[in-house]
């Protein structure tokens, strides 16, 4: 029996597991068989805390995974199957086994939804990025392609262009989503230009990102377009449909009730999979804090 259960590994994840270890309470972490979060898919980490010369997005996760287990946190490198909240102590499969716990956290984080195109998926890191405030100072003097029409691709532009020598924003619609005074903001830069009824077909390059293939959704014409980036803006899809009973928003994040928790009693919620507003490594480390006190403070509720 342990008194919380953390499903999900990321910053959230682990660091709501340094806090209740530290708080004595008996932790398990259900990690998952690609444990570490997004960051395990980043390189160089430049803007959290206390790396002046940044950090490898892995090594940050080994280093929070070690300071763990380091406090006491059993962690199981399995991945989490179902849940069964409907009566407590709360049993969670993983595996081929069953655990119950008092409590549990949710922080199974959001994945970044991508294009999906030949040549994308073996350049994320090398070119291909869905972070503008992760990665945009490496595309110093650089041109860069943004995709999607939302306000996430026109905030993710505009971080771009305090660096980038230029940046187009590419939409496979008419016209774009995002709302007018993005519109005007991003149409009022001098660096910014952009291509509507247009979709990346292909990202080109051999180590790294040297050009994209365009398609014209109009006419079906392809053009190649030399280019040095391209940012994947369409949207984060969070990992909650796994959850039955766990009340979440259109989109797939959890609903949150007073900071951290969920329509269910003893149930909390940490990171991405709630927050689609700042999805930062540090601001779901802060969430994962957060969480913890609160289980803290709940369970010790249910003791008096």
């Amino acid at each position: 029996m342990y008194d919380v259960i953390i499903i999900g590994s990321g910053p959230a994840g682990l660091t709501a597991a340094i806090y209740a270890t530290r708080a004595n309470l008996k932790t398990l972490v259900i990690a998952g068989s690609k444990w570490g979060g997004q960051l395990m898919l980043t390189t160089l980490v430049e803007n959290y805390p206390g790396f002046p010369e940044g950090i490898q997005g892995p090594d940050l996760m080994m280093a929070m995974r070690k300071q763990a287990e380091h406090h006491g946190a059993e962690i199981v490198d399995i991945d989490f199957s179902n849940a069964d909240f409907s009566k407590k102590p709360f049993s969670i499969v993983a595996g081929d086994k069953t655990y119950e716990g008092r409590s549990v956290i949710i922080a199974t984080g959001a994945d970044t939804k991508w294009l999906g195109v030949p040549g994308e998926k073996e350049k994320i890191g090398r070119g291909v990025s869905s972070c503008a405030p992760c990665d945009a100072p490496f595309f110093r003097n650089k041109n860069v392609i943004v995709a999607g029409g939302g306000d996430s691709a026109m905030e993710e532009a505009l971080v771009l262009t305090k660096f980038a020598t230029s940046v187009t924003i590419v939409h496979r619609r008419d016209e774009f989503k995002a709302s007018k005074i993005m519109q005007d903001r991003a149409r009022q830069n001098p660096k910014m230009k952009f291509m509507l009824n247009t979709e990346i077909a292909e990202v080109l390059g051999k180590d790294k990102v040297e050009g994209v293939k365009l398609k014209n959704n109009k006419t079906n014409e392809i053009t190649e377009m030399p280019i040095d980036g391209v940012f994947v803006a369409i949207g984060h899809m969070p990992n909650s449909n796994v959850f039955k009973g766990i009340d979440a928003d259109k989109e797939g994040f959890i609903i949150v009730k007073d900071h951290t928790k969920t329509n269910i009693e003893g149930v909390f919620v940490a990171g991405d999979v709630h927050d689609n507003h700042y999805k930062q490594a540090v601001t779901a480390a802060g969430f994962g804090c957060m969480a913890a006190l609160e289980v803290e403070r709940w369970l010790s509720s249910q003791a008096n």
